[in-house]
Parts: structure tokens; C-alpha cells; sequence
């Protein structure tokens, strides 16, 4: 799938491409969606319909409903940007793994997850390293609902909260004022690096701060991801050592390990995202913006809100036209997600789907991608645009939109 990059791009000197992933909007289960319990699922489509169609002026422009029937959102004649949808060929369906597809790596074995918690030899391992006295909680469990459960007594007992989710994910719950944060990070530091090895590697390990008293516990912007090195070469490691800027927004440091990365920067909200890709791209004369807005999953998703992801996603729409107006003709925008999560299907987890591809470059009306093999095109396709050797997976597409 992989092979060197062809230094052809009549665009290698350009000044900046944006890769922005929203978290979860994904556009239909792929064909082995099934195995993993999600036949049906349609993030966008179905949001669309729970709340009686979209308002996206901006996407429906790009050709957002070129891509999926979205109601609210019919497609154009004369689309502003090229479109089409990318299947994932990497195991599972998480972050993780989806991100690193996007970059240009793809991942055979699916990280493991623990649906009926963590096992004792694992917790036992968890107690000689952290030097905790015990644990609350060990199941699969939403940290919201986790913390107002088990809250009262981690301030009592002082223990820390373990859960999981459907993801590859060992998360750590403690109130700032119990367990301070400098403690809970090395807590999940040692547990990244000496728990959650060989076979129980998983994605990321999360430390989860919150703040308040029972009936009204907070989850603090001061979460941290530890995350596992990528297990090869990615885009960012490409462009990184080939002198070229990269910048990431949101939580892309976390899901690449902070590796290849010049500039990092974290963000609070989508709409904080949004402003940071718009002020970041009007400064950057050449590099990459990654950026991920994972209010989508996160907030909504997760949750089954469908009134809450439409909301977000017309806040996203309403923003774009800002970062569209940094945009030079010379350069590159890719808007795409790394899997879905919908909220209308009874699982609160994410979703094995296809993810959209909108891509502005080179001007003139867009032309359809069709239906990429994997998420990977995207990355090998920013290589292509700045010229660089790579032997990233997947298959650039630069030259179907500059033709």
C-alpha cells in the first residue's frame, strides 16, 4: 500500500496544508460493521434526521451532501471542493488508531479493550506501581456518570477511580483536591509505562481530574492523555524531519505521543479549535495544521445526544467561512473524521464507518474521490503536497484534484 513519494507536486513550495478531523461525524457503516455490533449506524445521516434536518451553509457549499444524503443538506451541482469518503482498513474503531491511519499508518491488530473491566493480575500490577492503597470502580463505565457514582466516596476513602470505555483506554478519576494533579499525572505515567504493557497495551492511559462535592462533581479541562508511541512512521514524523512546521490543535499531541510535532496546542472547546486553526493558519507561511474537535464525541456522541451533535455541528459550519478565508488558492485543506460515533443507535460507543473527505486545493469546481480503500490517502496526500519522500501508506489523491 505504502511506496515513496514523487516529488510532482506542482504545489511542494505552497505554504500550508490543514488536516481537520471531526471527532466521530462519521458517514455509514462500512461492510464489516456488523462484527463489531454497528450495522445501521450513520452519524451524520442520522443526526440529521433525529432533529428534522441540518443548517450547514458552508459544508452543503463544499459538498457535504455530495457525500451522504443529509437532510437539510442536498447536494450541489457545482460542489467548491473535491469529495468522497475513505473506509478504514486499520482493526477496531478508536482515536487511536483512526489518527494514525489519517497519517499514514495503518494497524493490523486491534488494541485490546477490557468490557468487563480491568483483570485482577492487572490491578494487582496497577497497586505495586502506583503505591496506591486500592481502587474504586474497574468497569466499563461514561466518566461522567462514573464520578457522580463513586465521588463520595473516592473523598472519603481517597482511592482512585478506575474505568474503562468501549475504547482502548485505562482511565484514572480523582478530585484535584484529593489526589493532586502533579500525583495523578505520575500515576498514569507509571501506569502507561509499567502497567498497561505486553499484552494489555493499550491506546492511551487517561488521567480524568475533577473538582466539586457530591450532586455536583466537574470534569476540569485539566485532563491528560498518555498516550502509546505510534508503532511506525506517520506524516508528522515525515514532515518533522524534513524541516517542515507542524502544528497540532486539540488533542493530536496526545494521540501521536507528542511526536513529530513542532508546535502543540490544546484547546478547550470546538469553537476554541476552530479559533486556534484560524489564527494559527493566518501566521503559518509553511507547515501542516492537525487539528482534531472532539466535542462531537466527547460531549455528544458518547452520549446519545443527537440535539447536542447538531448543534455542534452547525457551530462548526458557522466557523468555517473564518478558516476558509485563510486559505491561499495555492493551498490545502482536507476536512474529514477518524470513525463514527452515533448517537441515534442504542451503543454509546463509537461506530465502525466510513469517514467524509472534503478537500479544497488548486481551485475550479470539486470532482468526486469516489470511495478511498483507507483513511491513509489523506496523509499520503499532504506528503505529495509538500514534496517530501515517504513510504506512508495508502494513496495520494493530489493529482486527481489538481487535474
Amino acid at each position: 500500500m505504502g511506496g515513496p513519494g514523487k516529488n510532482t507536486s506542482a504545489l511542494s513550495e505552497s505554504r500550508k496544508a490543514i488536516l481537520i478531523v471531526l471527532d466521530g461525524v462519521g458517514v455509514g457503516e462500512l461492510p464489516d460493521a456488523h462484527l463489531y455490533g454497528d450495522s445501521g449506524s450513520n452519524t451524520l445521516a442520522n443526526t440529521a434526521r433525529a432533529v428534522g434536518g441540518l443548517r450547514l451553509p458552508a459544508l452543503q457549499e463544499l459538498g457535504l451532501g455530495c457525500i451522504v444524503q443529509v437532510k437539510g443538506v442536498p447536494p450541489i451541482e457545482r460542489p467548491r471542493a473535491h469529495f468522497g469518503r475513505m473506509a478504514e482498513v486499520s482493526a477496531g474503531k478508536d482515536s487511536t488508531t483512526g489518527h494514525w491511519e489519517l497519517a499514514g499508518l495503518t494497524v493490523q491488530k486491534e488494541f485490546p479493550t477490557f468490557p468487563l473491566g480491568f483483570p485482577g493480575s492487572l490491578m494487582k500490577t496497577f497497586l505495586r506501581v502506583t503505591g496506591a492503597r486500592g481502587f474504586l470502580g474497574n468497569k466499563t463505565a461514561s466518566g461522567t456518570a462514573i464520578i457522580e457514582e463513586l465521588g463520595e466516596e473516592h473523598l472519603r476513602s481517597g482511592l482512585p477511580i478506575v474505568y474503562t470505555s468501549a475504547d482502548s483506554v485505562f482511565q484514572i478519576a480523582a478530585h484535584e483536591e484529593v489526589i493532586p494533579l502533579k500525583e495523578l499525572y505520575e500515576m498514569c505515567r507509571r501506569t502507561r509505562v509499567e502497567v498497561c504493557v505486553g499484552e494489555f497495551t493499550v491506546g492511551r492511559v487517561i488521567a480524568r481530574p475533577f473538582i466539586g462535592s457530591p450532586g455536583s462533581f466537574t470534569r476540569t479541562t485539566n485532563r491528560k492523555d498518555f498516550s502509546l508511541d505510534p508503532l511506525g512512521t506517520t506524516l508528522l514524523d515525515v514532515l518533522h524531519r524534513s524541516g517542515i512546521e507542524t502544528v497540532g490543535i486539540g488533542k493530536i499531541d496526545d494521540l501521536f505521543a507528542r511526536r513529530g510535532l513542532s508546535r502543540m496546542v490544546h484547546t478547550r472547546t470546538n469553537a476554541d479549535g476552530m479559533e486556534e486553526i484560524r489564527v494559527s493558519a493566518g501566521g503559518l507561511r509553511r507547515g501542516l495544521i492537525f487539528a482534531n474537535l472532539g466535542d462531537f464525541d466527547t460531549l455528544y456522541g458518547h452520549r446519545n445526544d443527537a440535539q447536542g451533535l447538531a448543534r455542534a455541528l452547525e457551530g462548526f459550519d458557522a466557523q468555517l467561512p473564518g478558516v476558509l478565508e485563510t486559505l491561499a488558492p495555492e493551498d490545502l485543506l482536507i476536512l474529514t473524521a477518524d470513525h463514527g460515533n452515533d448517537p441515534v443507535t442504542p451503543s454509546t460507543d463509537h461506530s465502525r464507518e466510513y469517514v467524509p473527505l472534503l478537500c479544497l486545493c488548486g481551485g475550479g469546481t470539486g470532482k468526486d474521490l469516489g470511495t478511498r480503500t483507507t483513511f491513509a490517502d489523506a496523509g499520503k496526500t499532504i506528503a505529495d503536497f509538500f514534496g517530501v519522500e515517504n513510504h506512508l501508506d495508502g494513496r495520494s489523491f493530489l493529482s486527481e484534484v489538481l487535474r
